[in-house]
């Protein structure tokens, strides 16, 4: 698809990381809880289906993601379903994205927004076949599979739906890597682990779909025909809660969707995000700068690196914007250490990996749970008494040191963190060559088009 070509030519740099570690998490907007998923029994099978299936349908519902046709409709049915006057309003932002821009002056530390629970979809929401919902929720379907069946069938009613005016509103295609081929993900991710995160994310929504629809979609055809619940609406539902859900504290952690509050765009310079007020009764958040009238205003998803922030909502920031930024190296023991067996027999105590550990670097530095590994890596058969210690710290489960440190070996630990470094770094360098070469002729066959 376009947009993958499109956000990886403006991150070609950005995207390196070695992040080997995936627990299955399906991130909600905002700081949110983990859903473990089921696996699909086949990755290979699941992605190539999803290609498949992609090729030969267009959805009914939705709109192109940067268009501005039905804003004015979402915004008159708002006001109508209760939402009060606004100081912002859609309008299309840089790079065509669409955003809440500000109308009226709008001061630091003002509250604005207050969408009211009326207006939010959540697992409580009514169904408009509410047999249909009475049938998932005897299953016991949790929250996120349960709004992922919750959005398709209020979309596949659509004007009769009461949510038709906010799903027309969203993107028929999402920016998501769930929408992007296995050929995408191959071309532009080989490189990086992302690609591996990407690919198991798409197997375990794959998974998720079989399990519903083996327990339930197949038993009730009715209620859930074929036709509207399938691997690709599925997929478009996710994409969906997957980069929209926030996740609102002050409603003891009631994940919803907030419809035009999900227009707002992340930025790294702000750090306000959504949440319920009690003293108004609705869902707000508070400005941390002033904004001047056409100025877009924004919200944070999050101290997200780069791998994260692709994952979940399909782009990246500017090369080196994003202080949060982080790749992950991973470390592993010297097979050849005099102390290998007792060193993995004292990191295995406390939970860690057999084969390798990963630990995230930043541009401030790295965490003391690394700079433990790497102390545990380097240490002499003199220091054994300490391996145990070395080993806890770098899990993370010790209360004791925080400050842990053996200068007789720091400078052996750094090095081999360096060293670390480059071995990860070497691996990209000749698909990077490649892939420079594989641009620089699509730009010249471009050129002579």
């Amino acid at each position: 698809m376009a947009e993958a070509s499109r956000t990886f030519h403006a991150t070609l740099f950005s995207l390196p990381t070695f992040s080997p570690r995936f627990h299955f998490k399906l991130s909600y907007s905002h700081s949110h809880p983990s859903l473990h998923l089921k696996r699909a029994r086949s990755v290979q099978r699941s992605i190539s289906e999803t290609k498949t299936m992609s090729l030969n349908t267009t959805l009914p519902w939705g709109c192109d993601i940067d268009s501005l046709e039905n804003a004015e409709a979402l915004q008159n049915w708002l006001s109508d379903s209760g939402l009060p006057p606004q100081k912002v309003g859609i309008n299309k932002v840089e790079m065509g994205k669409r955003g809440l821009v500000a109308l009226k002056k709008i001061n630091r530390g003002e509250k604005i927004l207050f969408v009211p629970p009326s207006l939010l979809i959540s697992s409580d929401s009514d169904w408009s076949s509410p047999v249909a919902g009475h049938v998932l929720k005897q299953q016991n379907v949790a929250d996120l599979p349960l709004l992922a069946t919750y959005l398709i069938s209020e979309a596949n009613l659509q004007k009769s739906s009461r949510w038709s005016n906010y799903i027309s509103s969203l993107p028929r295609e999402p920016y998501s890597l769930l929408h992007w081929t296995r050929s995408e993900l191959d071309r532009y991710l080989k490189a990086s682990q992302i690609r591996l995160r990407a690919i198991e994310r798409i197997a375990d929504i794959t998974g998720t779909f079989d399990d519903l629809r083996r327990r339930i979609f197949s038993k009730h055809p009715h209620l859930f025909p074929k036709e509207v619940f399938n691997l690709v609406t599925f997929r478009w539902s996710f994409g969906i809660l997957l980069s929209r859900l926030v996740y609102l504290y002050s409603m003891d952690g009631k994940v919803a969707l907030v419809p035009w509050a999900d227009m707002l765009n992340h930025s790294r310079e702000v750090e306000t995000y959504l949440n319920y007020d009690k003293s108004s009764q609705a869902v707000v958040f508070t400005t941390d700068r002033a904004y001047q009238p056409g100025e877009q205003v924004f919200i944070s998803y999050g101290k997200k690196s780069n791998a994260e922030l692709l994952l979940s909502y399909g782009f990246v920031p500017k090369q080196g914007t994003n202080l949060n930024d982080s790749v992950e190296l991973p470390l592993s023991l010297k097979i050849s250490d005099k102390c290998y067996k007792q060193k993995l027999k004292a990191l295995m105590k406390h939970g860690l990996s057999v084969s390798s550990q990963c630990y995230p670097i930043q541009i401030s530095g790295w965490p003391l749970e690394l700079m433990a590994y790497a102390y545990l890596t380097v240490s002499p058969p003199s220091m054994s008494k300490q391996f145990e210690e070395m080993a806890a710290m770098a899990s993370n489960e010790s209360i004791i040191r925080k400050d842990l440190r053996y200068p007789e070996i720091e400078e052996k630990a750094v090095q081999f963190i360096l060293d670390s470094c480059e071995s990860s770094i070497s691996k990209y360098s000749k698909f990077l060559k490649k892939l420079k070469r594989r641009l620089r002729d699509m730009r010249s066959g471009e050129l002579r088009a």
